[in-house]
């Protein structure tokens, strides 16, 4: 029953993420305009698409315990796009003979489908109880010289999110470029203390820090073999990108959710109304569910096709796909003013 009911979701999902892949792939191979194809597939299209309301209904959400064999393989085969896509890229970018235009098109298209679909590959992978699958997403995330989310988002988000202990929580009023700067600085420093901790209680192995460090220079290390100091500053770049991506998600999909504090001095519970959601179908395709945050957070080992739309009078949501309020959320007196009302509407007295 499972697979004549759900079936449809897993060709949904590996159509949206691995399309602009191998656009981008197209477009490192034969230039012209296939990187401007990708670039418009993960911006203009993308954002059409979510406006076909009629495509993303008539699914049922999955049933307790439902599984998706092709989920995880779908998972790996996009976190090896990606180790493969990144190099490809900073080649394509300082090596090859692609058009200025073209490097262009290929830089922005690629950085946005490294910090949305990659990273939510890395993120789906790092929930995995299964240590391949957990050790492939943190080398994602390496890739994206960002390693340390692997620890801060599990040790440190997941148990303070919506309250001022998280880094990642943006605070109501905040500008997305200081809480950038707040969040980076703030999660890289709690994630290792959080892991320091787990040694300190008699957890075996190497620190993972360490690891993520030594992987961030092999990464640079990689892009300067590629194309000297040109192709290590590339590397760097596209990284950047794609973390302000993963950066711009975390800020809108909390932004201004605190949990109350009970008379015991503790924090309630996380809740599905501390988290913002956004019910677009194409964009939530391609970021594999990302979206559905408050979800996620109440059952961080659901896998992602089996996450749940919260209805909108029980979590927040917001009145644009999470790509576009990431957008809106990048000029702070346009996003400031966009979201006042419907902040206020949830931040209310019961």
């Amino acid at each position: 029953m499972m697979g004549k009911t759900f079936g449809l979701f897993p060709v949904v999902f590996a159509v949206a993420t691995l399309a602009p892949l191998a656009l981008f792939a197209l477009a490192i191979w034969a230039g012209g305009l296939w990187a401007a194809a990708g670039l418009i597939y993960m911006t203009v299209l993308a954002a059409g698409l979510d406006r076909i309301a009629a495509f993303g209904t008539g699914q049922a959400d999955a049933p307790e315990a439902a599984e998706f064999p092709a989920a995880d393989l779908l998972l790996v085969a996009l976190a090896c796009g990606a180790v493969l896509l990144m190099p490809a890229t900073v080649w394509a970018l300082t090596g090859s003979e692609l058009a200025l235009p073209a490097k262009t098109a290929l830089f922005f298209g690629t950085g946005l489908w490294l910090g949305q679909v990659a990273n939510a590959t890395a993120h789906e992978l790092i929930h995995r109880g299964n240590r391949w699958l957990f050790r492939l997403g943190a080398a994602v995330y390496c890739l994206l010289l960002f390693g340390h989310h692997t620890s801060a988002h599990r040790l440190v988000h997941h148990r303070h999110a919506a309250s001022l202990d998280d880094p990642n929580t943006a605070r109501a009023g905040e500008g997305y470029y200081r809480f950038f700067l707040r969040a980076w600085v703030g999660s890289f420093a709690k994630g290792w203390a959080a892991e320091t901790e787990l040694r300190a209680r008699g957890k075996a192995g190497m620190h993972p820090y360490l690891v993520y460090v030594m992987a961030a220079l092999a990464c640079l290390g990689m892009g300067f073999a590629i194309a000297g100091i040109w192709g290590l500053m590339a590397w760097a770049a596209l990284a950047l990108h794609a973390q302000a991506q993963l950066m711009l998600s975390d800020y809108v999909q909390h932004y201004g959710l605190m949990r109350a504090r009970r008379a015991d001095g503790r924090l309630e519970p996380v809740g599905i109304a501390h988290s913002w959601n956004a019910p677009q179908w194409f964009s939530s395709a391609y970021m594999l569910n990302a979206p559905r945050h408050s979800d996620h957070h109440a059952h961080p080992a659901r896998p992602y096709p089996a996450l749940r739309l919260p209805a909108p009078e029980a979590a927040p949501r917001l009145p644009w796909s999470l790509p576009l309020a990431c957008m809106i959320a990048l000029a702070p007196p346009l996003w400031r003013r966009a979201i006042a009302p419907r902040l206020a509407a949830w931040r209310k007295p019961a």
